[in-house]
């Protein structure tokens, strides 16, 4: 069956449905990863986009039951060049494909990934239309035109969980504000022994405080930063009291709340190779990265915050710490583990402010 994405600029890829047949509409992005498809597709981070795998190859190891990110997928549709539904692997349950039509993504193989990934770079992230039933590219154009801005929808509810509950452990206890985390978050809370409260991005400052945590920590999610005024607003609340932990939107929401700003990036970063300099040692990690939006460096001049991160592709800012007050964040994925888990210090950077504060 012919699948068509159709971008709103006029630029129309025509290729081979697969997964679920139907019309979706999003941001059309692109990751670089080689590997992780599987992680991809269950990060909440992608609810409301279209992803494109430059890697040519997707699909070659299937699905297993241990490696989602979430319990389910918010992507709107997956485009490859080429889709493997015949997977070799010992721990794969059932084919990517079956994985699509079982969440109701789209997905569109045997179209130029490279030429498509050009034309996002060199003309920016845009919104595009991937459909399985109509074949009518003016159409599907005019549709995309029509979709709305990644700005504006109220992304992080969908993802995020919508009451409070409990993981146990017997060390320190962390309340994690959820804005759409990714479950390897947790799996890092947990394996330092915390015991994790699991908050909706609603709950006021008063609210989180009256469970007596040790720490809090933002995680990451989907969308603009300033779609989300009330988790800002409990932020800025929350600031001083405890010490506290923000990861990619957990970042942005951070930084908004000292009062720096935020923009949207031409193409975003999403893939597992970033180098990123931690400028306080001089070393440099290789990161797992999912964001379309950016700390202004230019708005953090004059408050209480250094910079203690930085993308080496860019410059761009990917961390940031409050000179007085036990608060940091970064930009990045430190729990995504792309292969590297080095970052995962920042973890313990984490439960040592806990323990300063003890």
């Amino acid at each position: 069956m012919q699948a068509i994405l159709a971008l709103e600029d006029g630029t129309v890829f025509a290729g081979r449905a697969f997964g679920a047949r139907g019309e979706r509409w999003g941001e059309v992005v692109f990751n670089t990863a080689m590997t992780g498809y599987q992680e991809i597709l269950t990060d909440p981070s992608y609810c409301g986009q279209i992803v494109v795998m430059t890697y040519p190859l997707i699909g070659n190891y299937g699905i297993n039951r241990e490696d989602f990110e979430a319990k389910k997928s918010y992507v709107r549709g997956f485009v490859v060049r080429e889709e493997c539904d015949r997977p070799s692997n010992w721990r794969a349950s059932y084919r990517l494909s079956d994985f699509l039509a079982r969440e109701g993504v789209v997905g569109i193989s045997g179209i130029d990934t490279r030429a498509l990934t050009r034309h996002l770079r060199n003309q920016g992230t845009m919104r595009g239309v991937l459909s399985t039933e109509c074949h009518d590219p003016a159409l599907l154009v005019e549709k995309a035109k029509q979709c709305p801005h990644l700005t504006g929808q109220e992304l992080v509810p969908e993802v995020a969980t919508k009451e409070i509950y409990t993981l146990e452990g017997k060390g320190y206890r962390v309340v994690l504000i959820d804005l759409g985390s990714k479950l390897n978050i947790i799996r890092h809370l947990r394996e330092r022994d915390c015991e994790v409260v699991v908050v909706p991005p609603t709950t006021t400052a008063s609210e989180i405080l009256a469970l007596n945590p040790d720490g809090i920590l933002l995680s990451n999610g989907p969308g603009d930063p300033v779609d989300v005024p009330y988790a800002i607003r409990t932020t800025r609340e929350l600031i001083g009291k405890r010490p506290m932990f923000g990861i990619c939107l957990g970042h942005q929401v951070i930084a908004l709340a000292l009062g720096a700003k935020t923009y949207k990036m031409k193409f975003g970063h999403r893939g597992a190779n970033h180098p990123v300099k931690d400028l306080a040692t001089g070393k440099v990690y290789i990161t797992s990265q999912n964001h379309g939006f950016a700390v202004d460096a230019g708005s953090l001049a004059g408050l209480p915050v250094e910079v203690c991160h930085r993308n080496l592709n860019d410059g761009t800012v990917e961390g940031i710490r409050h000179k007085h007050l036990p608060l940091f964040s970064v930009q990045y994925h430190p729990e995504a583990s792309p292969g590297p888990r080095e970052s995962a210090y920042l973890f313990d950077q984490f439960i040592d402010l806990m323990q300063r504060r003890k």
